[in-house]
């Protein structure tokens, strides 16, 4: 299997795209060895093509969304690295809008297993696709922002991509210093 990968500068360090034929099926902060690496271990034998094709739609979108002018990603998603409750709560997210929030605890009962809130967290912690599938839009119950996972300043990364969507007011970012 081709899987085609690019990596996009972003205010909160190198952002990894990875899409096969079918969707985005990996989105990384960081290294691209670490982002492939994990992919390899869970697409089995891929063969990976640096800014291939089925790439390009992605890096647009996600470029757009940063400079603040699209708020919707319009794209296909490669479910492959999940399945089951963890597939029905990513997609269940997928739905929540730019600009808007959720607690676990609310996407649990979305899910019909309102007492799933910490399997909700665990799932938002492993999310292979975050910035499309919008797991910094969900915060603890009473809008404490919770925990991020992935970015070298996880908890600034969230707090920017919250920030960038009107939900928290702008702070300076100093990731990528």
């Amino acid at each position: 299997m081709n899987v085609d990968w690019c990596e996009l500068t972003t205010p909160f360090g190198p952002l990894q795209l990875a899409a096969t034929d079918v969707g985005v099926v990996g989105v990384w902060f960081g290294s691209a060895d670490d982002a492939l690496a994990s992919l390899a271990r869970d697409l089995g034998n891929v063969t990976f093509v640096e800014d291939g094709p089925n790439v390009e739609r992605a890096r647009a979108q996600v470029e757009e969304y940063l400079r603040g002018e699209r708020h919707d990603f319009d794209l296909h998603l490669d479910w492959r690295r999940c399945n089951g409750f963890r597939l029905r709560v990513l997609q269940e997210l997928a739905k929540v809008p730019f600009g808007v929030t959720v607690s676990y605890g609310e996407l649990a009962r979305r899910c019909g297993s309102p007492s799933a809130t910490r399997a909700v967290g665990s799932i938002m912690s492993s999310n292979p696709l975050p910035v499309i599938v919008p797991c910094h839009r969900v915060l603890r119950s009473g809008g404490a922002i919770g925990g991020f996972a992935g970015a070298r300043k996880a908890i600034d990364t969230k707090q920017w991509l919250l920030a960038h969507e009107g939900v928290l007011a702008p702070l300076p970012f100093a990731a990528a210093q």
